[in-house]
């Protein structure tokens, strides 16, 4: 799980917003609208994201089809936020766009 989770936060492009969607989601069960106002974020962009934590096990929703169904951390998750911490600690501090294209530059340059 911890190679899964190195993966989709900090190995995808949208890593970042699925790392927002986990903080939010280890305080508190929370709906696909709620994350999207709370994190100000597109509800699609959202949903997209919550369907690739649904689908690798990382997070839970016993009723899926239902609108306004809360969204849980899988246990795993919950009991080793070590993991997610360290894995937040190589993201850069504002995951934009222009800053994964510096990373990358660094990264083919030197």
């Amino acid at each position: 799980m911890e190679q899964l989770l190195w993966f989709l936060l900090a190995g995808t492009r949208g890593g970042a917003n699925r790392l927002r969607i986990l903080d939010v989601l280890i305080d508190r069960p929370t709906n696909a609208n709620q994350l999207a106002r709370q994190l100000d974020l597109d509800y699609r962009t959202v949903h997209h994201h919550l369907e690739v934590l649904v689908r690798n096990r990382v997070v839970v929703n016993p009723r899926r089809d239902e609108y306004g169904s809360v969204y849980f951390v899988d246990p795993w998750v919950a009991g080793h936020p070590e993991v997610v911490a360290r894995i937040r600690l190589h993201l850069p501090a504002r995951s934009t766009r222009s800053g994964l294209g510096e990373i990358l530059a660094k990264t083919q340059s030197g």
